[in-house]
């Protein structure tokens, strides 16, 4: 697992596109021996092992379909994003281990033929070889200290997992999020986002979240989830009735309508026309009454963090920071003075309780737990185990996570695993939000600064929802948006293809020079 990691990291550490491409491959390979390793003598897989030659033509489809889009993706490089965007919402139900997981096996099969594509261009022998003129790899865009964090969190996860008295979940976070999600970041980053791409992707996410805001309104009125049992059985017994769409959980359910409303209302405000003003109401509109339907607060939350950093971004920051900050001082002042009016009495911790399902005391245990070991934690992965220990239950549902990641961080990690967190987030803060000042100027910025400013929006609202709930970098959407950003930041100076490189190359040798200068890493 430490390998895989390391490999994963390689591919944004290493200096040079060829030893980026080889640590790539060498992941992507890594995470099905992993799987493998783990689930071999379990129940679920007794199948697989009972008809080899089944599996065996299964995985040869599956490489198959991988080499096919890998074939897409060189000949139509923007397919890549488009067909990430596409695979983000869908999770199927895996039997992994001892348990159901919900896996994004569309997005594996997407990260794996992108890898496959990127090794390609930058491992394939040289087609000019023999001319005068060297074959230029393509380049790749750099993110920086932000790279540099999220490798070292990654490879700090997957070494303190080796303490963890919850090994498997450790193992379960690396090969299903960690390694292909930072293969995906690693991908994006590399991508030639223009406008119209930009574009494009906007309208697929809203597209889909429109088809799962009407299939949230189907459930509403049926009275009928078409999966999960947990929220099935919470509905029984509760006032109101939550919708999931085709979501495993109402709040990532919310957290991916509140991303996209995000970058829908810099649409809003940046509108060039009437008619991309109005599509855009109206598609807000809709999609807010899917969100109220999932009764989600910290998608609510999330969504009004991202609208008021877009009106900062829209508008003087001072005035509207102040007016934010009246806002939820004067909420504070009614849930103090009228506790009625909210059904929260702050001075109850029982009251908090029930209004925050229980996370109180998630909570609590957590840093009880980071107390006890405040150095290097408990493990990676052991919050639940270690917190149902502690608290003398057996009861599945008492926690899977503190719902705050900084909590869950510490207590599993300690101070080491908190530092890195901490950097991934000065680093990705200082990476989204640099040069967005131009939003205000007085001529009308260009649409891959308002894409800018629009993922800036949606990134600031995902790390606040993941305060209030959990999931971060387990979360594809904290990846995309960080590597959509970092290929947007170079948009302006975008690389032609090699092919076309080397065509300009024919003239001078000072052309020569400079171009491959520009290529360079």
């Amino acid at each position: 697992m430490i390998v895989a990691a390391i490999a994963a990291a390689a591919g944004l550490l290493l200096p040079r596109p060829a030893q980026r491409a080889v640590g790539m491959l060498v992941a992507i390979a890594l995470v099905p021996v992993l799987v493998l390793g783990e689930v071999w003598d379990s129940p679920q897989f007794r199948p697989v092992r009972d008809h080899v030659p089944l599996a065996i033509a299964g995985a040869v489809v599956g490489a198959a379909l991988v080499v096919l889009l890998a074939r897409l993706f060189l000949r139509r490089p923007n397919a890549l994003p488009l067909l990430a965007v596409a695979a983000l919402p869908f999770r199927i139900p895996v039997n992994v281990g001892g348990g159901t997981a919900n896996l994004l096996v569309p997005l594996y099969a997407v990260v794996a033929a992108g890898v496959v594509a990127y090794a390609w261009e930058r491992l394939r022998p040289d087609p000019f070889a023999g001319s005068r003129a060297p074959r230029i790899a393509p380049r790749d865009r750099r993110g920086g200290d932000l790279e540099l964090a999220l490798l070292i969190a990654v490879v700090v996860y997957a070494i303190q997992a080796s303490w963890s008295s919850d090994f498997e979940t450790a193992l379960k976070n690396v090969a299903f999020f960690y390694v292909p999600f930072l293969l995906l970041f690693r991908l994006l980053a590399a991508t030639n986002w223009t406008r119209r791409l930009a574009i494009n992707c906007l309208v697929l996410a809203t597209a889909l979240a429109l088809v799962f805001v009407a299939i949230g309104f189907v459930e509403y009125a049926t009275r009928h989830l078409l999966w999960n049992p947990k929220v099935i059985a919470s509905n029984q017994f509760e006032s109101y009735f939550r919708v999931n769409s085709l979501f495993f959980d109402p709040n990532i359910y919310g957290r991916f309508l509140a991303v996209v409303m995000a970058m829908l209302a810099a649409v809003q405000l940046w509108a060039r026309d009437w008619r991309s003003l109005v599509t855009a109401t109206v598609a807000l509109g809709i999609l807010l009454a899917g969100l109220v339907l999932t009764f989600s607060q910290s998608s609510l939350a999330a969504l009004l963090v991202a609208c008021v950093v877009l009106a900062a971004l829209r508008w003087p920051a001072r005035p509207v920071l102040l007016a934010a900050g009246a806002v939820v001082i004067l909420g504070l002042i009614v849930a103090l003075a009228f506790p009625g009016v909210t059904r929260v009495d702050l001075g109850s911790g029982r009251s908090i309780k029930k209004a925050t399902s229980g996370r109180t005391d998630l909570i609590k245990g957590g840093v009880e737990m980071f107390l006890d070991r405040p150095i290097l934690g408990y493990g990676s992965g052991a919050f639940a185990e270690q917190f149902r220990k502690r608290e003398k239950t057996s009861d599945e549902r008492a926690a899977s996570a503190s719902h705050t990641i900084p909590i869950t961080v510490a207590a599993e990690q300690g101070v080491v695993g908190l530092a890195t967190y901490v950097f991934v987030l000065i680093t990705a803060f200082a990476l989204i939000w640099q040069g967005l000042g131009r939003l205000r100027g007085p001529e009308r910025p260009p649409t891959e600064l308002i894409a800018r400013g629009a993922v800036a929006a949606a990134f600031t609202g995902l790390v606040i929802h993941t305060l209030v709930y959990a999931a971060f970098l387990e979360d594809p959407l904290t990846w995309t948006l960080l590597g959509a950003a970092i290929g947007l930041r170079f948009s302006a100076t975008q690389p032609a293809s090699p092919r076309a490189a080397f065509s300009r190359e024919a003239g001078s040798p000072a052309a020569r020079a400079a171009q491959r200068a520009s290529l360079r890493g």
